[in-house]
């Protein structure tokens, strides 16, 4: 297998898992982003006065284009998820591919799996502790610059990372074995993004917002998340060891062949 297998596999399976993605976002990650645009609106609303005798200090240009929410929320979201899922499908794909055969006596389709877990966790899950996803409504515009800023950071960090420990773990894997491989690569890297995050700094621009409507999109979120990396993952273990299993054949029928 060479790494345009692994690449068109990971497309393939990054497409079907941003469909899944889609419709788990958009069944349960949707209400809670109505909740907030509504109380944003609610706020804004309430923020505009009128002079009796002149005009209302907003207006709307007459030129202005809209997405309408129904748009956002169905073809709007179904375009990004499909997009992110099947860049991030070729990106584990290809990752895959530089780790088979990097650890010891593991299948295409161990390896595979392993590199899966690993980007969920580099990825989307130890950012996504740090530095939680937040609705419409939370958090200051002039502000938005610097917590993008921190996230990509911490994201970075936890990628180099986890590159790193997955590199160590695949040298030191024959001399330690597996156990012992797991608790120092595992543990290095845990401690590294601790050390980060009690670093970095906090953010914490609530401020008043319902806090059950923050759970449930917060909880939305990581959900899609995993609903996207989880389905990637079993997609693309599915089709290289199918893959694997094929090559393997092929290559006994023609040993086969010619010792006859």
């Amino acid at each position: 297998m060479n790494a345009r297998t692994f690449l068109i596999h990971g497309l393939l399976a990054g497409l079907l898992a941003g469909f899944a993605a889609f419709l788990v976002a958009h069944q349960i990650g949707e209400p809670p982003v109505d909740a907030a645009i509504a109380l944003e609106e609610a706020g804004g609303a309430a923020g505009h006065t009128h002079d009796a005798g002149g005009p209302a200090d907003h207006h709307h240009d007459a030129d202005e284009t809209v997405v309408s929410r129904q748009n956002q929320s169905t073809w709007g979201l179904l375009t990004g998820t499909l997009a992110i899922g099947t860049a991030l499908g070729g990106l584990v794909g290809l990752a895959a591919a530089a780790a088979a055969g990097r650890f010891g006596r593991a299948r295409i389709g161990q390896t595979t799996a392993l590199v899966a877990l690993v980007g969920f966790v580099a990825v989307a899950l130890v950012p996504f502790l740090k530095y939680p996803a937040t609705p419409p409504a939370v958090g200051n515009a002039e502000t938005i610059g610097h917590r993008t800023g921190v996230y990509f950071t911490f994201l970075a960090i936890s990628v180099l990372a986890a590159v790193v420990a997955t590199v160590v773990a695949s040298r030191l894997l024959p001399a330690l074995g597996t156990y012992r491989t797991v608790l120092v690569t595992a543990g290095g890297y845990l401690l590294v993004v601790a050390v980060t995050a009690a670093l970095m700094p906090a953010v914490n621009e609530i401020g008043d917002f319902p806090a059950a409507t923050l759970w449930e999109f917060r909880r939305a979120s990581i959900t899609t998340l995993a609903t996207l990396w989880g389905v990637l993952g079993l997609v693309l273990v599915g089709l290289v060891g199918r893959t694997e299993t094929q090559v393997a054949v092929a290559n006994a029928r023609r040993e086969l062949a010619a010792s006859l």
